[in-house]
């Protein structure tokens, strides 16, 4: 990290009480450097990545940052608090501040800031340094890597000497899904606790910024393997053979020396992992497998790989749909192609090409689902006949149903032949020319054969039951929807229902378009109901709480359900109860007063694209009411007179207990 601190951008004396305050301190120390052009848009920036998730990281540590068209240059600057300051971490304050400034743009400068700081973070002797040191110009050469603690010795030179045991060698993967800071926090944890146990081990960081592949005659030297990951493992065929401990990132970070110690175990006990060449498991090696063998744990994660790369259709063909309806009006989608006839001039020759790209997006909803469901049971190899189940499942009007049972049968297909032993000069071809070629064989035979027409009755038979909901029916629907909206709050159970209400948009129903409009409807109550919250009874929360509480304004006005995470993760029992009774009252109202949304996504601001808009935002505001209502309620019960925090102005106000 040369050039990037100097001691002129180190604060040993952070005298700052609140994490905006600590942020305009060091941020003045850019502008003084000349890092920063403008303070208040900088600081405005970082307040803005701040509002997204709190950066706290435990052991007392805050790393505000962020990208920012006024930082002329890659910056680090460094405080140390002596009170220590709540940058939202579950352990408390921080009292070590890196407030990390990229250019706008600078994506590989900001990521390598960020991971580089990261992996030194886990190095008990690196902070411990820090909060020792009296020298700002010495802290700077710490944070450069310049000057460094010593570390334990390194095993491979151990084991070169004849008289030592030969060291138990280990290789591990680690990700995350943004691939910053924790993918490299896991990697530095583990590394750590190898040079503790004197156990070799090498580390693949596959981050945002790409990964440098381990070298495979380090793989092959290798007696055990961990993954520690939250999203898929790159080319995972390399690493098999050998023993594998599949878990989260979140475990590489806060048990390493357990997963070490599970890897010795099942190296012991000859247990190896059976990774095709083609990077499939068919032995059920997968994340999911690994982190629990329960088959309905492992179908839930199948089916929410195939959510997660459809709404990205959803959100683009959606969108595009209802904006052309805005501009052009609902018969927009009978428009002749504008292959054929589009005048520059005309708004409806615009929105009829909107209309078109949405369309042509939407059409990809159900064959991206079931390859995706596929690609999460056996990799690559499955790609192939899921989509071609997907498209079969559209031909044969199975719709969403059928997407969903065709990725099944092919990732099973798959799975199935991979379990073929075949001669070793035939596995080149069976990943790229045989998988594909049988399973979509096999899954085409199926779907249009065997339980496609079943499918299709049974898609027809939901539809025609949505599309005939009334009264008490209706109102039920709304109920569970808005339940499971607000259960997790962007978990399973909340995708589960925002897939099954998008699912009726690829082919849009009365009935269809009252269940999209529920399920966005509850999906807002969380995040604005502790946004409320928050604002009449500040004296219930704590500071960090409150800070929260202003962004979630924004986020549950723009259906980030997501927004009322925070709240939930710290007072689970009171929260979650609260948003569950709002967003049912919710659904249950959207449903009874028979609103409509042809939009996926965009909460208050697709409002000119609701059927009964008023009465829609009406049953958002009852439900809103509802759960700030029981969330005061719950929290005022159990209020602690003796238990205080600071206000915003500086004096002291109790909070909940």
């Amino acid at each position: 990290m040369s050039e990037l601190i100097t001691a002129e951008l180190v604060d040993l004396d952070l005298s700052a009480e609140t994490k905006s305050a600590a942020a305009r301190s060091l941020a003045g120390r850019m502008v003084a450097a000349g890092r920063v052009t403008d303070l208040d848009g900088f600081l405005a920036d970082v307040a803005a990545r701040e509002a997204q998730m709190p950066t706290g990281l435990d052991g007392g540590i805050g790393i505000p940052h962020c990208r920012s068209e006024h930082v002329s240059a890659p910056t680090l600057a460094f405080g140390r608090s002596a009170s220590g300051i709540d940058f939202g971490a579950a352990d408390g304050p921080a009292d070590l501040v890196f407030l990390i400034a990229a250019p706008a743009g600078a994506d590989d400068d900001h990521l390598t800031i960020l991971s580089s700081l990261a992996r030194r973070l886990m190095d008990p002797g690196f902070t411990g340094a820090l909060r020792a040191e009296d020298d700002p110009a010495v802290a700077a050469a710490l944070i450069r890597g310049e000057e460094v603690p010593e570390s334990v010795p390194d095993p491979e030179e151990a084991a070169a000497d004849p008289e030592t045991v030969e060291p138990f060698r280990i290789v591990a993967v680690t990700s995350c899904p943004t691939g910053i800071a924790h993918t490299y926090m896991a990697a530095e944890s583990l590394e750590a606790a190898a040079r503790a146990q004197g156990v070799v081990l090498n580390v693949e960081t596959q981050g945002s910024a790409g990964f440098e592949r381990l070298d495979p005659a380090v793989i092959a030297a290798a007696d055990a393997v961990i993954w520690a990951h939250d999203v898929d493992v790159r080319e995972k065929a390399r690493f098999g053979g050998k023993p594998v401990v599949d878990t989260g990132v979140k475990a590489g970070i806060n048990r390493p020396a357990e997963l070490i110690a599970e890897a010795r175990r099942k190296a012991e006990r000859g247990e190896i992992s059976r990774i095709s060449e083609d990077g499939g498991e068919p032995a059920g090696t997968g994340a999911s497998a690994g982190a629990s063998g329960h088959f309905g744990v492992r179908l839930r994660t199948y089916l929410m790989s195939g959510v997660s790369y459809m709404v990205p259709f959803v959100a683009a063909g959606g969108l595009l749909i209802a904006l052309s309806f805005a501009i052009g009006g609902y018969e927009i989608a009978s428009a002749k192609s504008v292959a054929d006839h589009f005048v520059w001039g005309e708004a409806a020759s615009w929105a009829a090409l909107l209309n078109q790209i949405g369309t042509a997006a939407f059409g990809f909803l159900v064959p991206v689902l079931a390859g995706y469901i596929a690609y999460g049971m056996a990799d690559r190899p499955a790609l192939v006949p899921g989509f071609v189940g997907g498209a079969i499942a559209l031909t044969i009007d199975a719709g969403f149903l059928g997407g969903l049972v065709a990725g099944l049968l092919a990732g099973a297909a798959v799975m199935a032949i991979q379990r073929v032993k075949v001669h070793p000069t035939l596995r080149g071809i069976m990943p790229v020319l045989v998988i594909p070629l049988l399973a979509s064989i096999a899954v085409g035979f199926l779907m249009f054969i065997v339980v496609g027409k079943p499918i299709a009755s049974l898609q027809n038979a939901l539809t025609d039951w949505l599309n005939g909901l009334s009264g008490s029916n209706a109102v039920i629907l709304g109920v569970v929807l808005g339940l499971m909206m607000c259960f997790d709050m962007g978990g399973p159970l909340n995708k589960v229902a925002y897939a099954f209400a998008v699912g009726g948009l690829a082919d849009p129903t009365p009935g269809s378009l009252k269940v999209m409009a529920a399920v966005m409807a509850a999906g807002m109550v969380p995040p604005l109901a502790m946004a409320l919250a928050t604002t009449l009874r500040r004296s219930l929360f704590t500071r960090t709480e409150r800070e929260n509480g202003r962004a979630a304004w924004v986020l549950g006005a723009s259906f980030i359900t997501e927004g009322a995470i925070p709240f939930a993760a710290a007072d689970p029992l009171r929260v979650i109860p609260s948003v569950m009774a709002g967003g049912a009252v919710t659904g249950a109202l959207s449903m009874a007063f028979g609103c409509t949304l042809r939009a996926p996504h965009g909460g208050v601001f697709v409002v000119p694209l609701i059927g009964e808009p008023f009465l829609y935002l009406l049953a958002i505001a009852i439900g809103t009411a509802v759960s700030t209502a029981l969330v005061v309620a719950l929290k005022g019960m159990r209020r602690n007179p003796d238990t205080t925090a600071p206000a915003d102005d500086g004096s002291e106000v109790a909070v909940a207990a």
